[in-house]
């Protein structure tokens, strides 16, 4: 159980500047002009960053590992690890300042040297299959006479691991992949260090004591790693706490040029490569056998997991998990097609340690109120509250990312929740909880400042009533849908609009439909089922025309109050035009409507029949009394209403009729009275008179 001790989560690095670097780079990728369009920059840029900040970590140990590949060309890998200093290393006597003396083979020269870095570093910068394929830059900035000038520059930016720290590359990497992705889809958002570190904040206020222990070995996983900032951001806060700590980072990414900034930083971390994958984690969960003490990651807002638009795989992979059930990441269900966050949702839960887990994912407004009752959505929302795995879901400034605006919110998961959270969640409000920035990058206009950073944690970790904190119990957001009807009483009558309405409502429909018909008959090619439709329809216009025919010939104000008094009417009506007693009652039906004066339809044992017509959907909270709620909510407004449960769990195809939905939105909202027609009048006067003095002025 976890203690209420909060950690000293405000740690921060200091300001980093990276501008001169970033700049420098950038001017790089302006030699690019010409051969490049602007957004293709970074199939240059990010592999010689790579590639750079590979070179000037091997540095040091660099002659020592050539030497040895020299007396031994066959020297194990691993061992060559240890000599280099890091889990790769380049074999090669080339540096890119050595490449440049020979420019008249640097093209072959370059290629030589990626090739002599080890197998690891060869699949990020070299693989088409999982890398960047960097090879055929090199060919494309040879043909174009830009390789040499790419070359040298690169040859002069230090990216010396001893003088730029993981924290300062994760900023020069964050400033650049912010340039190339401005353009970028919604659902691909780069996630900002200021999120990131709120959402490590909020990850270590609480349950986080046995993080101190020596030597702990602390996993950490984002799913949708992207460049790793979540990862990075996540290893230096644990560490800073316990330097002691043996923090291990898994991610998985799709993406390859964030594959191969993420692995390459791992790589100099001293992180296992083989925990970084190039994998979609809607096909395969790479790390099946290993929980996590920390998940957090920022998955795709509204990408489809199936249907046309879906990615190659990923929908038979999808269902071919969900038939595992809870054997499987999707037990809870699968949302609709659409959108895929709730499937990340569920695998985060999946991949959590059974007693001490945490998770903090990013997600946009659609998994809290998304679908119907029997909807996916609603039924994962379901399970987890039922599960109790929500502490808090925590609204996020909007304009808070580099490349859309859309409103965000933090889910914090657990199962480890302290004493006073179990049973309940917490919902707090820090969309006006945020600085502005001097000068907006891209969309991003708001950042969110330590102090801002330091009150949301404080909102969260209090865990108190306050007017950007409410706390509910977990039932409040799963409720019961009750259909409303009201006893079947309808007059009847052969008028003019009843049987204009009958036919709008389609009682003859199965008879004959003129715009089917019309339809058909309009086709290029039918198939012999729609041609047998066609025929039957064409059989029974005779029939139709007949009925219209007789009813108009019929037309009366006369009104029937019961369907007994009614039915021998139109038999009489309809009898030279058919005989059909299921087509008399559908015709009768449709010359129907709700009329309380009218006699009270019950069936064979004197049982009241409730009018379907008149049905409402009422949601009403799983531990309200429905006759509570019928009480104040419906009866004083509709006497004679009764509510029906039609939950059906043993039927043959199962009706399910209690869900769960969370009205953030609705509640916090604050009701704003209207401006009174007084003052708008008083503003559309000001405003004439303020356009009659400028036309003045501008025409005399």
């Amino acid at each position: 159980m976890a203690n209420k001790q909060v950690i000293d989560a405000m740690w921060d690095d200091s300001p980093v500047d990276v501008s001169t670097e970033v700049n420098f780079i950038w001017s790089i990728a302006n030699k690019l002009r010409g051969t490049y369009q602007s957004d293709k920059y970074k199939d240059v840029i990010i592999p010689m960053v790579i590639i750079r900040r590979f070179e000037c970590a091997l540095a040091p140990t660099k002659q020592k590992v050539v030497e040895q590949f020299k007396t031994n060309p066959n020297y194990p890998v691993k061992a060559m690890y240890r000599i280099s200093g890091f889990q790769f290393y380049n074999t090669s006597e080339f540096d890119l300042a050595e490449l440049v003396n020979d420019a008249d083979h640097l093209a072959a020269n370059f290629k030589a040297y990626l090739q002599s870095f080890s197998p690891n570093v060869q699949e990020i910068i070299v693989s088409a299959e999982k890398g960047l394929d960097f090879c055929k830059q090199i060919d494309k900035m040879d043909k174009n006479n830009r390789l040499l000038s790419v070359v040298k520059a690169f040859s002069e930016l230090d990216l010396n691991p001893r003088t730029i720290d993981n924290v300062k590359m994760g900023y020069i990497f964050e400033d650049l992949i912010r340039r190339f992705s401005e353009n970028a889809e919604a659902g691909d958002h780069y996630t900002g260090r200021d999120i990131i570190k709120l959402m490590v904040n909020i990850l270590l206020a609480e349950g986080c004591d046995d993080i101190f222990d020596d030597g702990k070995v602390i996993t950490v996983l984002d799913q949708a790693c992207g460049t790793g900032g979540m990862l990075s951001t996540s290893y230096n806060f644990i560490k800073r706490y316990n330097p002691t700590a043996d923090v291990r980072l898994f991610g998985q990414e799709i993406n390859p040029e964030s594959y191969a900034i993420c692995l390459a930083e791992m790589m100099i971390k001293g992180q296992n490569a083989e925990n970084i994958c190039y994998q979609d984690t809607m096909k395969a969960d790479c790390f099946k056998d290993t929980k996590m003490r920390f998940v957090i990651e920022n998955p795709p807002f509204g990408t489809p997991w199936g249907g046309k638009d879906a990615a190659e795989g990923v929908e038979d992979a999808v269902n071919d998990e969900y038939k595992k059930r809870f054997d499987g990441r999707w037990g809870a269900g699968l949302p609709g097609s659409g959108d895929m966050q709730m499937l990340f949702l569920q695998s985060a839960i999946d991949k959590m340690d059974e007693h001490l887990g945490r998770a903090a994912i990013i997600e946009n407004g659609s998994p809290l109120f998304n679908g119907g009752t029997a909807s996916g959505e609603s039924q994962i929302r379901r399970w987890i509250l039922e599960n109790d795995l929500v502490e808090a879901i925590i609204a996020l400034p909007t304009e808070l990312f580099y490349n859309t605006e859309i409103a965000t919110y933090i889910w914090v998961l657990s199962k480890n929740k302290r004493a006073e959270r179990k049973g309940k969640i917490q919902l707090i409000d820090a969309s006006n909880i945020y600085h502005k920035l001097r000068k907006a990058l891209g969309k991003k206009k708001n950042e969110i400042s330590p102090d801002d950073r330091s009150k949301i944690t404080k909102l969260y970790f209090d865990f108190i009533e306050s007017e950007e904190s409410r706390i509910f119990k977990n039932e409040d957001f799963i409720y019961r849908e009750y259909a409303i009807m009201q006893p079947l009483q309808r007059s009847y009558a052969i008028t003019e609009e009843r049987v204009q309405y009958m036919l709008q409502s389609g009682a003859l429909s199965t008879l004959y439909d003129e715009a089917k018909v019309n339809e058909l008959e309009n086709a290029e090619e039918l198939t012999g089922k729609e041609q047998k439709k066609l025929e039957g329809y064409i059989e029974n216009k005779p029939v139709y025309d007949a009925i219209i025919e007789a009813l108009e010939n019929s037309l009366t104000d006369k009104k029937y109050m019961s369907e007994k008094e009614f039915l021998p009417v139109l038999t009489d009506v309809l009898k030279n035009a058919t005989a059909d007693k299921k087509i008399i009652s559908k015709i009768a039906y449709g010359l129907s409507e709700m009329d309380k004066s009218a006699e009270i339809k019950k069936d064979k044992k004197g049982n009241i029949i409730y009018d379907k017509d008149s049905k409402d959907i009422e949601l009403v909270a799983y531990e309200e009394d429905i006759q509570d709620y019928m009480d104040r909510e419906v009866i004083p407004y509709v006497p004679d209403a009764k509510a029906f449960f039609e939950e059906n769990l043993g039927a043959k195809k199962t009706v399910i009729k209690t869900g769960a939905e969370i009205p953030f939105t609705r509640t916090f909202y604050k009701y704003q009275a209207p401006q009174s027609s007084v003052e708008l009048a008083d503003k559309f006067v000001e405003l004439e008179r303020m356009v009659s003095e400028s036309i003045e002025k501008l025409f005399g």
